[in-house]
């Protein structure tokens, strides 16, 4: 299981750091090589369903994910969702979780990322990629201007 968590703490209120992280399509503009395309019509909440495609040409994959829980954060109440990865290639689950800290919000990304090809052997080396990788998307999610 390669397993990783990013936290992040943001001066942002727990309903825009939840609605920026959520916006599943800008996923891509902070994950280099991919797009994301919604399959269902907006609201997001559960059966909500998307495919990030990641790669070039023939050395593409889709990460197709539903997700399974959707509970935004309220006052006093922290904001959790769940997706579960469907996908031939990449499976495993993230989790979201936003919760009010301070004068902002604090975020926590937990993830199971699951490589079908590689071996148990490489969970570490997987988990710590998608540490950095996850972690560069959450940072520039929360960072980019209000009204983008």
């Amino acid at each position: 299981m390669a397993v990783f968590r990013i936290q992040r703490r943001t001066s942002l209120p727990a309903a825009e750091a939840w609605r920026r992280l959520t916006d599943w399509e800008r996923h891509a503009a902070h994950v280099p090589l991919t797009t994301i395309t919604v399959a269902t019509p907006p609201p997001s909440g559960p059966g909500t369903r998307f495919v990030a495609r990641s790669g070039l040409g023939r050395a593409s994959f889709d990460d197709p994910m539903e997700i399974v829980r959707w509970a935004p954060p309220a006052p006093g109440v922290a904001g959790h969702c769940r997706l579960e990865k469907r996908g031939t290639f990449v499976t495993g689950w993230a989790e979201i979780e936003v919760r009010e800290q301070g004068g902002g919000s604090e975020v926590v990304w937990t993830e199971d990322l699951r490589v079908r090809i590689l071996p148990a052997l490489l969970d570490r080396p997987t988990a710590w990629a998608g540490r950095l990788m996850f972690g560069r998307a959450v940072t520039g999610l929360l960072a980019r201007a209000a009204n983008t």
